[in-house]
């Protein structure tokens, strides 16, 4: 996709449903929060379904909040059973353990969140190996990769027991032939699979855009193609905490054990799981306005001497600056944060769209950006 010099376009949709409006939209000190999803704030409506959750005990399983959800996550992808837990790391963890014992490993690509960004959790806890690929260009791992990685049955190595893919990847939408390829050759060698789907419902709005067809169909398409999947509640979905492993009733019950070992079991969970179960009946459809919101930034940015755009796909860009203006990235995250706006540059900029931004929001960023390199 080429990035336009002339500006954001002028049809960009408002965010439908956004919790706090002073955080974005007018400027009188008002911060553009765009470091990740993850820092939603509950929307009026969900801070209602959340108080008048009805709870339980979710470790002795009376939670009736917590059920219902799982059963409706487990039902919307197609599983037989899904169990909440409190993040997407822990959820993740749960699935690479239960798929996998002591002296086994998994295959994962560099850049996934359950290899690089989950502290080692597999191999501290569980003694599982990772075995990282690097990533092609639009985030794929190379089958022919894939392929040299899984080891003989031979007591020299790890045993290959699992493939982790991530869908979105860094905001990339992974091509959903390339996934039908990827599980049927860890299938034919005799791999499980688990998609770590922590903004899922992104990619199944993405993929629906590409098919003309129903978000919800997409998610449950994606899903059909894996063992196991993890689904985040917390970042585009705007729920306050929480991710749902999906799979096997067997698997499951496996993870419910980790879980428990891991100190995730929650008591009266009902009203996280309140949050939850209202984002996924109200704020799936709406992750297409923070994909817009994203487009827009990008085509506000281009053309900036020393700025590289890299094109969103859903609602996470990726800016590099070159030439003489890379070693100032330092300086444009202060000058952003003194324009109350907010991004991260841990290993290139980022800037995350979701539910509390504006189109509003967005302009202010752009021409904080924009200041910042004609100063």
């Amino acid at each position: 996709m080429t990035m336009s010099a002339a500006g954001p376009s002028q049809g960009a949709k408002a965010p439908s449903g956004g919790s706090d409006p002073h955080v974005v939209g007018e400027r009188g000190g008002a911060i553009v929060d765009l470091r990740s999803d993850t820092v939603t704030q509950p929307t009026p409506a969900m801070r209602a379904a959340m108080a008048a959750a009805p709870l339980g005990d979710d470790v002795f399983g009376d939670d009736p909040s917590v059920n219902a959800l799982q059963e409706k996550i487990a039902g919307m992808l197609g599983f037989e059973a899904a169990l909440f837990v409190p993040t997407g790391t822990q959820s993740n963890l749960c699935a690479i353990l239960s798929h996998c014992q002591r002296g086994d490993e998994y295959i994962v690509g560099q850049m996934q969140h359950c290899y690089r960004w989950e502290g080692g959790g597999a191999a501290v806890f569980g003694s599982v190996q990772p075995q990282p690929i690097e990533h092609e260009a639009d985030g794929t791992l190379a089958l022919a990769a894939i392929e040299a990685a899984i080891k003989p049955d031979d007591p020299h190595f790890a045993r290959s027991r699992l493939l982790a893919l991530e869908n979105t990847l860094g905001g990339k939408l992974l091509p959903f032939a390339y996934l039908q390829e990827a599980t049927a050759l860890a299938r034919s060698r005799g791999l499980a699979t688990h998609l770590d789907g922590a903004r899922l419902f992104n990619a199944a709005v993405g993929q629906a855009a590409q098919t003309g067809g129903d978000a919800r169909t997409e998610a449950r398409r994606i899903a059909s193609l894996f063992d196991s999947v993890s689904v985040c509640f917390s970042k585009g979905l705007g729920a306050p905490v929480g991710s749902a492993l999906c799979g096997s009733k067997d698997f499951i019950a496996r993870a419910r054990r980790i879980r428990k070992m891991a100190g995730g079991a929650m008591r009266q969970a009902g009203m996280l799981a309140a949050a939850a179960s209202h984002a996924l009946d109200h704020h799936v459809e709406r992750l297409a306005d923070d994909h817009a919101l994203a487009l827009r930034l990008a085509q506000g940015l281009a053309g900036i001497d020393g700025l590289q755009v890299e094109a969103p796909q859903t609602n996470i860009l990726f800016v590099d600056l070159g030439g003489p203006a890379k070693v100032r990235a330092n300086d444009l995250l202060a000058h952003l944060a003194q324009a109350g706006v907010q991004a991260t540059g841990l290993y290139r900029l980022r800037f995350v769209t979701h539910l509390d931004v504006d189109v509003a929001g967005v302009d202010h960023a752009i021409a904080a950006i924009r200041g910042f390199f004609r100063a």
